[in-house]
């Protein structure tokens, strides 16, 4: 869960997260919806659902234990060198180095590293000093303070070099450099897409559609959508045509959402629309307006279902 999101926002959903599945084997036995609603509003769903089946592979593989051998650890299901390393040594106290942004930005300041520390020569580096200076026996506790370092006193931005135990060895603030480091590739500029969200009612419910399982919003409910080219409103109807088989007529426009994901940025236009025909598909569903709360959605979708009567 914390994974590209701040410990505050954290804290409640781990809260519900383990009142609801206080073990491996109850998470592992839940439904994929129940697992993506109990996250909603976290973002990055891949994680949910690698969570989900790396509960269901322990179960199956492993009597439900999580195994302590890190390369076993490494092939389950959204758990790369960092998360291993953690759960390794934090778990198990197992002499394993870690390396997240934290750890990284402290490494990078005290050793003065050169190379781009998200590049793949400095990741090789800063996991090599990583794991050369490991205190044996004493990981859990070195892993942690690195990281609690990097997060309250080596922060990115104003550190606090005059709160800092291993200021003394700090070769960047040495050097007048600790504001410059760690350096790091500049980050492309991402596209921009207009999308029109069609808003279909009938008798009571609205028609939703199942985002594949794998992929952005994997296993979410949207309400349909897809890119468009100039007027939506105009040109929902031969969008959705395309995109689902469906014909509609767009009527008007319910609301304007901006949202910015990882590498590229939306605008969606929802439109309320009469149906005029559809294709049998598994992936759509009428559902109650008074429902839609049970039916786990991205933020741009529960939007949508929140300015709905």
């Amino acid at each position: 869960m914390l994974q590209q999101t701040r410990v505050e926002t954290v804290i409640p959903y781990f809260t519900r997260w383990i009142a609801r599945f206080p073990s491996i084997r109850q998470l592992a036995q839940a439904s994929q919806q129940d697992v993506l609603s109990l996250w909603e509003g976290l973002g990055y769903y891949s994680r949910a659902r690698n969570l989900h089946r790396a509960a269901q592979i322990v179960v199956e593989q492993h009597k439900g234990k999580l195994p302590r051998d890190v390369r076993a650890l490494r092939r389950l299901p959204g758990i790369g060198r960092y998360t291993a390393g953690a759960i390794a040594s934090i778990a198990f106290g197992l002499d394993e180095p870690l390396l997240d942004a934290n750890v990284r930005r402290v490494l990078a300041r005290v050793f003065a590293l050169r190379d781009p520390a998200d590049s793949p020569r400095g990741q090789k580096a800063l996991w090599s000093l990583a794991a050369e200076h490991l205190p044996k026996g004493r990981s859990s506790e070195y892993n942690q303070a690195l990281m609690d370092l990097g997060a309250m006193v080596c922060t990115s931005k104003n550190p606090r070099c005059e709160l800092c135990p291993l200021a003394h060895l700090c070769k960047a603030r040495e050097l007048g450099l600790q504001e410059k480091l760690p350096i790091l590739k500049a980050k492309k500029r991402g596209p921009h897409y207009i999308l029109a969200a069609a808003v279909i009612k009938r008798r009571g419910r609205v028609l939703l559609a199942k985002r594949p399982t794998k992929g952005l919003l994997g296993g979410l409910w949207e309400f349909p959508n897809a890119r468009v080219v100039g007027d939506p409103k105009r040109s929902v109807a031969a969008a959705l045509r395309s995109a689902y088989g469906i014909r509609v007529r767009g009527k008007a426009t319910l609301g304007i959402i901006k949202h910015a994901y990882t590498h590229f940025n939306v605008t969606v236009h929802a439109i309320t629309c009469d149906l005029v025909s559809m294709v049998d598909n598994q992936r759509f569903h009428w559902t109650p307006l008074a429902a839609l709360d049970e039916y786990p959605m991205g933020k741009i979708d529960r939007q949508i279902a929140r300015a709905l009567d």
